[in-house]
């Protein structure tokens, strides 16, 4: 499986990503984040969940799509309509070869980022279906991959004015929840950033030894807070045990 998270808030984006690949009983670490270059500059960005081969066949006719074609994407939703294209042909050539052998065809997509004429800088999630939708002020936040143990904190937690710091660490904890449930997700980690009207991303890879303690910080801490939660409304049942 997978963990890829972004965030977006006012300031800006926030992404993390394992790097875990499995294939059978194998496993190995490879990025799940691409960084394209537009216009001679890295200014957005592409997280990917589902079958490897599926992701990789989809970018190489993207990459071919750009050298062939030099389209000027002059906004973000006009990268994502070039790419959801180039999923709908990966899809058409390899949907049927993957239902004969039970396999979906499962790719999901973040692509985050800021071009040159959009007002600010935006988020979507790209469907199996080549569809997508924007992500908004509301829930400013989107996980595919393994998303049900991180999204509980990310809800409670993240708002559009949280901070980027605040959100990497929010993203952060949601990871480590994840890690701690899911045996197909695991360190390193990738970590992207982009800041409002920078027109320029940036990444950088944690490992295990430099995060792992942190990790266990959050652990006593919720259990903790547990303790410290108000229990007065307890007495009602466990008084009948007297």
């Amino acid at each position: 499986m997978t963990f890829c998270t972004t965030m977006k808030v006012r300031d800006g984006l926030v992404g993390i990503s394992d790097t875990m690949i499995t294939s059978g009983s194998s496993c190995s670490t490879a990025t799940k984040v691409i960084i394209p270059t537009s216009s001679g500059h890295h200014t957005f960005y592409l997280m990917s969940s589902g079958l490897r081969s599926l992701r990789d066949k989809a970018l190489t006719y993207l990459h071919e799509v750009i050298e062939e074609e030099t389209p000027h994407f002059n906004k973000l939703y006009k990268a994502v309509n070039a790419f959801a294209k180039q999923v709908r042909r990966v899809s058409d050539e390899d949907k049927s070869y993957l239902k004969d052998s039970n396999l979906a065809f499962n790719i999901h997509t973040l692509v985050a980022g800021q071009l040159e004429d959009d007002d600010e800088h935006k988020l979507y999630l790209l469907y199996p279906e080549g569809n997508w939708i924007e992500v908004g002020k509301s829930s400013p936040f989107a996980i595919i991959g393994n998303s049900g143990f991180g999204k509980p904190i990310m809800s409670m937690a993240l708002n559009y004015e949280s901070s980027m710091e605040f959100a990497l660490k929010v993203g952060f904890l949601a990871f480590t929840e994840t890690r701690l449930c899911a045996t197909d997700v695991d360190y390193p980690i990738d970590v992207v950033l982009y800041k409002r009207d920078s027109f320029k991303v940036i990444s950088h890879r944690y490992e295990l030894k430099e995060l792992n303690k942190y990790a266990l910080l959050w652990k006593e801490e919720v259990a903790k807070s547990v303790d410290n939660f108000p229990d007065e409304w307890i007495n009602s049942v466990f008084n009948k045990l007297k």
